[in-house]
């Protein structure tokens, strides 16, 4: 705005001021009268004095404010959506941990039961040993209280003075008794 543009309106600025204060009074009010068409011609003339740059201004304001209205919208909109997403990505989070939770209880699960069964097979073939060594101490028993029955008291043999070494004792096996003659 060059320096006579601005002296213009200034003028017309101070006229319709002049304009207002001058006015006649209303009786018993505070308003005052003043001509419409001449404070009407001094706003316009005001309006189209003022210089390009102004109302370029003016339209640029508008623009940038409309611009952040946008751009408002937009990143309400986007803050929304990568909320959703971010609810989706903690949701398979909690997910995923659930199912590495619940593997590793399937696991732990798994490995008691194996040791549960582990000791039980050792407990079943450890009773079924001590059931063994009973019966085979009961057998053993049996075959010494057999071999007792049936074995034959030979009358000790005098032992030789000069004979250095013990003779053996004979001993009776009933196979030797039993056996058919060969020669037959």
């Amino acid at each position: 705005m060059s320096e006579a543009e601005a002296h213009h309106l200034e003028g017309l600025l101070e006229h319709l001021r002049d304009l207002v204060e001058t006015a006649r009074t209303m009786p018993m009010s505070a308003s005052v009268l003043v001509n419409r068409d001449e404070a009407t011609d001094l706003i316009n003339q005001a309006l189209a004095s003022l210089p390009a740059e102004l109302r370029h201004a003016r339209w640029l304001l508008k623009e940038r404010q409309e611009y952040l209205s946008t751009a408002q919208r937009e990143a309400g909109e986007l803050l929304d959506a990568a909320r959703v997403q971010a609810e989706r990505m903690v949701e398979r989070s909690d997910i995923v941990r659930e199912a590495r939770r619940s593997a590793q209880q399937i696991i732990a699960d798994a490995e008691a039961e194996a040791r549960r069964l582990h000791h039980a097979a050792e407990d079943y073939v450890d009773a079924r040993l001590a059931a063994l060594e009973g019966l085979l101490d009961r057998t053993m028993t049996g075959v010494r209280k057999g071999r007792e029955r049936i074995a034959v008291e030979l009358p000790p043999e005098e032992k030789e003075e000069d004979d250095e070494e013990p003779r053996e004792v004979p001993v009776f096996d009933q196979d030797l008794t039993t056996q058919p003659d060969k020669a037959h």
